[in-house]
């Protein structure tokens, strides 16, 4: 088994990185030069340049090369709340940062700011940096960004990145599919556009399948009972996991009738994912991550649960 306090989540040490203390979560602004498109080099254009890049859901030794590369060639980066700050600290030093997170009811810039300001910095010739957890185009709005990119003539490119729910079952010790547990894996949000949770139940609630559940934990009691009612046995194996990939992660484990209570007791929050599937009652033989915050879950959860 990896112990994270001796491995962390270090960042290659032929990037060159900027203090967590410099890395600020309050929208601030700046100005700078700019690339061409398509090349990956810092050559000029008069419009500038969006790159849409997958920061991976944590652990900075996740990036693909391409992603660690623009880091360090960005005259400003824009990015989200649930990239890292290990990852944020490889974005070049003198590069500006702008934070444009999301939260639950508290959000930095609205999501038509946030397009407007893309398309503003490109258009001043900068070398613009749009920095999303995950990867950009599941479930991170990615795609409507780049559209309005395209009606405004901006160039762009996109990086993919490993996507949380890759990252959190890999590093959770449970693998999304398996020839004994799961011949398909379903990804799905636990946070519609229209602020429900109004999701296809019947076809989520099969078995021979694995469910990941994105923001969902504000909806987890709702999630596990719709599962249950419309077919899952409710001692049917379940998991959170929160903060994957980091020397912060933590896992719970349970069934759809005492996971939701566990989570709870556990205080698990955002950023974190649901599993829903048999391939759950692997983690026990193929965890491997270990870190002292799920440590004190072991030690405090409730004998009833």
């Amino acid at each position: 088994m990896r112990d994270s306090k001796k491995d962390g989540n270090a960042a290659p040490p032929v990037l060159a990185s900027r203090t967590a203390d410099s890395v600020s979560r309050t929208p601030t602004r700046r100005a700078s030069r700019a690339p061409g498109r398509g090349d990956g080099v810092a050559a000029k254009h008069e419009s500038g340049i969006v790159y849409l890049v997958g920061a991976g859901p944590g652990d900075p030794e996740l990036l693909t090369l391409k992603a660690a590369r623009l880091l360090q060639q960005a005259d400003v980066c824009v990015y989200d709340h649930l990239v890292s700050n290990d990852v944020l600290g490889l974005v070049r030093r003198n590069a500006e940062l702008i934070y444009a997170g999301k939260e639950k009811s508290n959000h930095a810039l609205a999501q038509a700011e946030i397009n407007a300001l893309l398309v503003a910095l490109a258009r001043k010739g900068k070398r613009v940096l749009r920095l999303k957890g995950g990867d950009p185009f599941i479930f991170g709005r990615g795609g409507e960004e780049m559209q309005f990119l395209a009606e405004h003539g901006i160039p762009f490119e996109v990086v993919p990145g490993v996507t949380s729910a890759s990252g959190a079952s890999t590093y959770g010790g449970i693998p999304l599919t398996h020839r004994d547990y799961a011949q398909a894996c379903i990804f799905v949000t636990g946070h519609l556009k229209s602020g429900t949770c109004d999701l296809d139940w019947e076809m989520l609630a099969r078995r021979n399948q694995t469910v990941v559940v994105y923001m969902g934990m504000g909806q987890i009691e709702e999630i596990c009972g719709q599962l249950k009612a419309h077919g899952l046995p409710a001692d049917w194996p379940a998991a959170a996991i929160e903060r994957a990939t980091t020397a912060k992660q933590r896992v719970v484990t349970g069934t759809l009738t005492t996971l939701p209570g566990r989570a709870a007791h556990a205080h698990l929050k955002p950023p974190a994912l649901i599993v829903v599937g048999e391939v759950v009652k692997l983690r026990g033989e193929l965890g491997w991550f270990d870190t002292d915050a799920e440590s004190l879950i072991t030690h405090t959860e409730p004998a009833h649960a």
